[in-house]
């Protein structure tokens, strides 16, 4: 190797050549690299970067906090909204289970509102208005403002809607819609007779809509027809019964859906509240499992078109394929309407061997599988109903 040869990163006093001594240092003393680092220095550095972070951390949290407190200050940017009652007219409708948004897109559609964010500013920040808008079809005027239109929109008064109460048999729902639409008497019934086809009705229904009415509020208009609030009925059942895969359902249950559609409507017309609605399904389907005829006062009042439920020894030997005093099974066809919660009572029955039932009283319904029990708890009904002739009972079993 020549002088001119060096290593990389070396200096030629690494190679071997003389390092004269520093000034001061005793003979044989350990040399001190002067290229190492100074810990000193390193630990003032360190101090250094740390506060230089802090500052960083202190002014920036001071800079975000700032930045904050101007957006805090900011208020929501203005809402397109128009002044006044607004004039002229149109009719707005509200399906049943509309939220603010569902509603504040309609009267923007319709003209009556600037913008669904005033609409529903104007809602959220009214105490009045929550959970007051019904379903309904509303006459409004167009280029309102949001907190005249919601006024009109909380007044029950204003909504024009037809409501179907639970249990209703069709020859109720008729009259209710010739009523709401000044129609003739009977015309509604004819029309679903004579239309049945157009009514969407599935094929085992053979044509008739009982059962498959189903009870909720509905919007009615100045064009409204009578086989347009049918249409609405039956496209609203069919949605509740293919709900929870009710086709398995009704299969695990030994049922057809119309099966199942039955047992609901006579659920809904036993039962004397909703907690027991799934224990009167259960005796229907357990009475049905032994092949026992289901002796529902409720089938016999459909076949004589009435609603009492006071039932004697004679009705129950009617002729009619209804009474299930007499025969075994399900009735022909379902005998009301049921809402939503008999017909998961009918898709979910609770658990139980009862095989009958007697309301004693307003809200004394008594399950049990013993006839003699049975026996005991309808002669307690028998003599509250003599002391009070009004009294009315649903029961499965002997009466």
């Amino acid at each position: 190797m020549t002088d001119q040869d060096f290593l990389p990163g070396l200096t030629p006093g690494h190679l071997g050549a003389p390092v004269p001594e520093p000034e001061g240092r005793p003979p044989g003393a350990p040399r001190v690299r002067s290229d190492a680092p100074d810990p000193h220095r390193r630990r003032n550095g360190l101090a250094c970067g740390l506060t230089a972070l802090a500052l960083v951390a202190v002014f920036g949290g001071l800079g975000l906090a700032g930045f904050s407190w101007v957006e805090g200050q900011r208020k929501p940017p203005a809402a397109a909204d128009y002044a006044g009652q607004g004039t002229g007219s149109v009719q707005v409708s509200v399906p049943e289970g509309a939220g603010l948004s569902q509603i504040a897109s309609a009267l923007v559609r319709n003209g009556v509102v600037a913008s669904s964010l005033a609409f529903t500013r104007a809602a959220k920040g009214s105490a009045a208005a929550a959970g007051r808008i019904q379903p309904g079809t509303y006459t409004l005027k167009q280029r309102m403002s949001a907190a005249a239109a919601l006024a009109v929109l909380i007044d029950p008064a204003n909504a024009n809607g037809l409501t179907i109460p639970e249990g209703w048999r069709g020859y109720q729902i008729f009259a209710a819609i010739d009523k709401k639409l000044n129609l003739p008497e009977g015309t509604t019934q004819r029309t679903a007779k004579e239309q049945a086809a157009e009514l969407g009705l599935p094929d085992f229904a053979n044509g008739s809509p009982e059962g498959y009415l189903f009870p909720a509020t509905y919007s009615v208009t100045d064009g409204t027809t009578a086989v347009d609030l049918l249409k609405q009925m039956v496209e609203r059942a069919g949605k509740e019964f293919s709900r929870d895969d009710a086709d398995i359902v009704a299969q695990t249950l030994g049922q057809s859906l119309y099966g199942l559609v039955t047992v609901a409507s006579m659920v809904q017309g036993e039962a004397d509240n909703t907690e027991d609605m799934g224990k009167v399904a259960r005796v229907i389907y357990n009475r049905l499992a032994r092949n026992m005829p289901l002796q529902l006062d409720s089938t016999i009042n459909y076949a004589l078109g009435r609603s009492t439920l006071n039932t004697t020894v004679t009705d129950t030997k009617l002729d009619s394929p209804y009474n299930t005093y007499v025969h075994a099974g399900l009735p022909p066809s379902p005998i009301s309407n049921p809402g939503r919660q008999a017909i998961m009572a009918a898709l979910d029955p609770v658990p139980g061997d009862w095989l009958y039932f007697v309301t004693v009283k307003p809200g004394d319904t008594r399950f049990t599988d013993s006839f003699e029990v049975q026996q005991r708890n309808v002669a307690e009904f028998n003599a509250n109903r003599a002391a009070q002739p009004s009294a009315t009972a649903s029961s499965s079993g002997t009466p």
